[in-house]
């Protein structure tokens, strides 16, 4: 740690203790009592008054960050400018953070957390990445009813906002239950559309598509449109896991943007990757794709997780989905690069192996990797890492100006991504490596996600905007999650407010839980 930063914390916590003093007498009745209450290990819930003063202020649009003072009050930033240019209400709390970075909080756009925050909802490894809003309901997958789903979070109150998709996939089982391996017919495709028009009444944002995954796996494109046309009726989007990431990739990508073209709605595409050794190299390719959908006028963009290896279920390795047949599967194993690219996560009736590649379990069995494979799926199959990707591409993705960072983990999550992504971006790629500049990684984090979700009330450092904020130190921010040792907690993020109440502060959550739904309005 910099002696800048020592000097900043030591500041920091000074001030709080002096504003645990002095405040019941600054800021009128009731007011010492709330900050003591927190002092003792309380926690209060109302927004906070607070000048930052002597930030590094990075607002979230790209433009160069500069040393300035920000003041919020009542949930909202009520000011911004240069050092010593406002003045601060009476009782105002003073922050002094120097050679400390502000933003926006980040929001995003691709969590899987959707049950698992009822059984965690400080959501520490979220928090821990300076991480306010999340959006479930990803990969075709998400919570149903939608209404009664954000009910539950509202009465939850975690740590983050939560926003919500509708899922293909989800709609797809309520229509054709276990007899999804075919194409639908027009009255399930109308039963369908209906309910995706339901979902979004309820709030959720846009629709999303797992096409990769059963039941999407089996759809049309034309299923696709006919469902994408009623989320863009009710001012949604469409969120695309393609339905190849390999060797079809370009396929694939020229299939949601045809999706978006006809349907008449903005498309994102999920973690963006070229997934395989058959596609290196063609992340220039993709993007090509991507800028020209965009200048023929349509509203085309991504979202990437910056790490060289995807998580999913081991499944996804044999295409044809013929799992007893082993030529099937050792071409699907070929194409991943063999089984030393292949880690073994959540096999429950073994848990010792999980962690192991393919190619050590199959060691460790006296088994083939084809036999291995096998094995597993015999016996309930399992989660997978897949270290299949190239850096090169990884690195192309994430200077694009139309890729945005989201995790594609969350709450408990076996991916170094589900603790780390936020953080990554901003010690690996902007701080070590300079692929990104510092205000680039903060918009792809905030005003990028909040724009396609249609969120004006973050996102952006402005006055009247919502005080969801980080504040982190761009000398020490990084992830800490590896893929032999698991995830851990991200070090570097000081400071996250949601709504004006901190819920993040020198390591560990606060206790305050201000979160909410957030539901989409058409």
């Amino acid at each position: 740690m910099s002696d800048r930063t020592k000097r900043a914390r030591h500041r920091r916590r000074g001030l709080r203790l002096l504003t645990v003093l002095i405040l019941g007498s600054a800021a009128g009745p009731g007011a010492a009592e709330r900050v003591v209450a927190q002092a003792a290990g309380g926690v209060t819930q109302e927004p906070a008054t607070v000048l930052f003063s002597n930030a590094t202020l990075v607002d979230g649009t790209g433009a160069p960050g500069h040393v300035g003072d920000l003041l919020i009050e009542g949930g909202r930033i009520t000011a911004s400018g240069a050092p010593g240019s406002i003045e601060a209400p009476s009782g105002a709390e003073r922050r002094d953070l120097t050679g400390l970075v502000l933003a926006p909080g980040f929001i995003d756009i691709h969590n899987h957390s959707t049950t698992r925050l009822f059984d965690s909802p400080q959501a520490t490894a979220q928090l821990a990445q300076g991480i306010t809003t999340i959006v479930v309901g990803a990969d075709g997958s998400s919570p149903w009813p939608i209404s009664d789903y954000l009910g539950r979070i509202d009465e939850l109150r975690p740590t983050v906002d939560v926003a919500t998709l509708v899922g293909h996939g989800t709609v797809r089982s309520l229509v054709l239950g276990d007899d999804y391996r075919r194409t639908a017919t027009d009255a399930e495709i109308a039963d369908m559309t209906v309910r995706v028009e339901q979902g979004m009444t309820e709030g959720a944002f846009g629709l999303s598509s797992g096409l990769e995954y059963d039941p999407g796996f089996y759809s049309s494109t034309g299923e696709l449109i006919a469902l994408a046309r009623a989320s863009a009726g009710r001012g949604g989007f469409y969120m695309s896991h393609l339905r190849d990431e390999e060797e079809g990739l370009l396929e694939a990508v020229d299939e949601a943007i045809r999706i978006g073209r006809e349907a008449g709605l903005p498309v994102q595409i999920s973690h963006i990757k070229a997934g395989n050794a058959s596609v290196w190299g063609r992340a220039p390719d993709v993007l090509e794709r991507i800028r020209r959908a965009n200048e023929e006028g349509l509203d085309v963009t991504a979202d990437q997780y910056p790490y060289a290896a995807w998580q999913s279920g081991l499944a996804i390795v044999v295409r044809s989905r013929m799992f007893s047949n082993p030529d099937s599967v050792a071409k699907g194993i070929a194409a991943a690069g063999g089984g030393s690219r292949l880690q073994i996560v959540a096999f429950e009736p073994e848990p010792e192996l999980n962690g192991l590649r393919l190619d050590e379990i199959a060691r460790r069995k006296e088994m083939t990797e084809v036999e291995a494979y096998m094995w597993i799926m015999e016996n309930g199959g399992s989660g997978l890492i897949g270290h299949t990707m190239s850096d090169e591409d990884v690195d192309t993705f994430m200077a694009s100006e139309w890729v945005m960072t989201a995790s594609d983990g969350g709450v408990r999550s076996a991916h170094p991504r589900g603790a780390g992504t936020f953080p990554r971006v901003l010690g690996h790629y902007v701080r070590e490596r300079g692929i990104l500049t510092l205000e680039r990684a903060v918009a792809r984090a905030t005003s990028m996600p909040a724009r396609r979700l249609g969120l004006n009330d973050r996102g952006v450092l402005r006055a009247g905007a919502r005080a969801d904020l980080v504040i982190f130190d761009p000398e020490r921010v990084v992830d800490r999650s590896t893929f032999d040792y698991g995830t851990r907690r991200a070090v570097g993020i000081e400071s996250v407010w949601l709504g004006g109440v901190e819920t993040w502060s020198d390591g560990e959550p606060t206790g305050a839980r201000p979160g909410r739904a957030i539901r989409h309005m058409p």
